[in-house]
């Protein structure tokens, strides 16, 4: 009996000390981060991509947190600055992801911001990129004699769209075309550094 009380306590206490490493401790430290100055709120119809986003399984494939230099390559590969806690701030739920079978997709907007290009990219990804393993999701279009009025026609490069007819994007492609496009974490997260003593104004202060 003795034995088996020790164990209980040892696994609470064990329970205990993770509990405060993993939880308590990281809540305390970014439970009052402010969003950056030049981060946004999502819009409506942000939000609704977001939510073709999660729907579709893209966190899998596709991260959204650049590492720092010291970490990896992210910086060379054209993906941005090391991600910060307050570029997450309008985020529910987290969509850091885990796996990179595509690109981190964290500035995404920045550098790919034409929404054909986008539209297209969904439709057909091997149009754009050769050999690409992403998955097609012509589900998100429908194919139409021709357009009507209000309709978003697809721009696919020749020989990738249907032999009669046009591709148009379903609100919802348009929706998450709109989610992508916003994702661009380009602003500055550091303040300006100091101006030196040397400089301009230490020069007309003396």
């Amino acid at each position: 009996m003795e034995n088996e009380v020790k164990l209980a306590a040892g696994a609470m206490v064990s329970l205990a000390v993770a509990t405060a490493a993993l939880v308590v401790l990281p809540y305390m430290e970014v439970r009052d981060i402010t969003p950056p100055e030049g981060l946004k709120p999502y819009t409506s119809a942000q939000q609704r991509g977001r939510d073709v986003y999660i729907a579709n399984g893209c966190v899998y494939c596709h991260t959204q947190q650049p590492r720092d230099r010291n970490l990896g390559p992210d910086h060379e590969r054209g993906w941005g600055r090391a991600s910060v806690p307050g570029d997450y701030v309008y985020d529910k739920p987290h969509l850091l992801g885990s796996m990179r079978t595509g690109p981190d997709l964290f500035n995404i907007g920045a550098r790919q911001p034409s929404k054909d290009w986008h539209l297209g990219h969904l439709y057909q990804p091997r149009a754009y990129v050769p050999g690409s393993i992403m998955p097609a999701y012509p589900y998100l279009f429908e194919t139409k004699a021709a357009a009507e009025p209000g309709d978003e026609v697809v721009k696919l490069p020749p020989g990738h769209g249907p032999s009669q007819g046009v591709v148009v994007a379903r609100p919802e492609a348009l929706d998450l075309v709109k989610y992508l496009q916003g994702l661009d974490h380009t602003y500055p997260v550091l303040p300006a550094p100091p101006r030196s003593a040397t400089g301009p104004a230490a020069g007309s202060a003396s």
